[in-house]
């Protein structure tokens, strides 16, 4: 299992320390006028085509695994794991994207993210690398294609580009409301269920 963490980069202002700025410990000073603020992102492959999450909803990767059906979830999600006695909801990103459907791998990954309070599971052809580009050399969706849904932006790289998903707006507001009706029914035939 790879672990992706979402490393704390140290910045002037640092408890304990004074910031070039001279403010005390615990304040943040502003950034160097030469800093250039960075963006990392998560790549990761579909059907032979690469997109990327921002590291900062990313929790874990793990291997694929048996994804339990949820009885009266939206369509977008393809049921539930079981992560260390949590129960996540793993929602179809190849629908979402409009690709082929097709049977999870024994090599394929899944990322699992933060979607506002909740954690969510992605199942995806292969997490290729974690990468760091500055903000300035993402162009926004709205530039390319308005109206491109769930897609915050595009990153140029060395060999091809990248399409950024943001995960926030995987689920509409109907999606959600019927994953968590049928996350909460499947959580109260557990609690019935004799031990």
């Amino acid at each position: 299992m790879l672990c992706v963490r979402n490393p704390a980069p140290l910045r002037d202002g640092v408890l304990g320390m004074r910031s070039n700025s001279g403010e005390p410990a615990g304040k943040v000073a502003k950034p160097l006028e030469t800093d250039r603020s960075m963006i990392q992102l998560v790549a990761f492959s579909l059907n032979d085509r690469r997109y990327a999450l921002p590291l900062a909803v990313v929790a874990r990767i793990v291997r694929a695994v048996d994804i339990v059906p949820l009885p009266k979830a939206p369509p977008i999600v393809l049921g539930i794991i079981n992560v260390g006695g949590t129960i996540i909801p793993v929602f179809n990103i190849r629908q979402r994207f409009h690709l082929p459907d097709r049977e999870i791998e024994p090599w394929d990954q899944v990322i699992l993210g933060k979607l506002g309070l909740r954690t969510v599971a992605l199942v995806v052809d292969e997490v290729s690398s974690v990468v760091e580009r500055p903000e300035s050399e993402v162009t926004a969706t709205q530039e390319i294609l308005p109206g491109l849904e769930g897609v915050q932006g595009v990153v140029r790289l060395e060999d091809g580009m990248i399409l950024i998903y943001d995960l926030n707006k995987f689920l509409s507001l109907e999606e959600e409301t019927a994953l968590d009706e049928a996350l909460a029914e499947t959580k109260n035939l557990d609690e019935t269920r004799p031990g």
